[in-house]
């Protein structure tokens, strides 16, 4: 008897911890935060992305404002066009600031907005013209190790 309540016990215990990691799962993976109703699409093109992915939070002030529809290259330009999906809720002018940021030094990448001054607001299908591209870690590295080679040249 005693061995059939500790079996028991055991795989409660196991499915306990099989559904918290599928929680953990979902919650790294940005599939549980649906908040976002009513959406409208816009553009933005970035010559550089880094490692930014479909899906990935669109933020204004630290709040979670849309997500990353998808990212295409444009093979006539040579960049990438990335549609973003912001909730109705928040209006955006149209000279609105995109940047690729990096949460901490090594983790998700997202897009951050920074609202400009324009009377006119962003509608669906508008383009966002200014942009900063992602900050990539390993190009910073070259730079610094290049200039420091250069210094002890001369």
């Amino acid at each position: 008897m005693d061995k059939i309540k500790l079996d028991a016990w055991v795989g409660i215990f196991v499915a306990v911890g099989v559904i918290s990691l599928l929680g953990l799962a979902m919650k790294v993976g940005n599939l549980t935060s649906n908040d976002i109703r009513e959406t409208y699409s816009v553009i933005a093109h970035f010559e550089n992305i880094g490692g930014l992915k479909p899906r990935a939070p669109i933020k204004a002030a630290g709040v979670v404002v849309g997500r990353v529809k998808s990212i295409i290259f444009d093979t006539k330009a040579y960049h990438a066009i990335v549609r973003m999906d912001i909730d109705n809720r928040y209006v955006f002018p149209k000279d609105t600031f995109a940047n690729i940021y990096t949460a901490g030094l090594l983790g998700e990448q997202y897009v951050g907005l920074e609202a400009g001054g324009d009377m006119d607001n962003l509608a669906e299908g508008d383009r966002i013209t200014q942009t900063q591209d992602a900050v990539v870690l390993e190009k910073l590295i070259s730079q610094f190790l290049y200039s420091k080679a250069s210094e002890e040249e001369e």
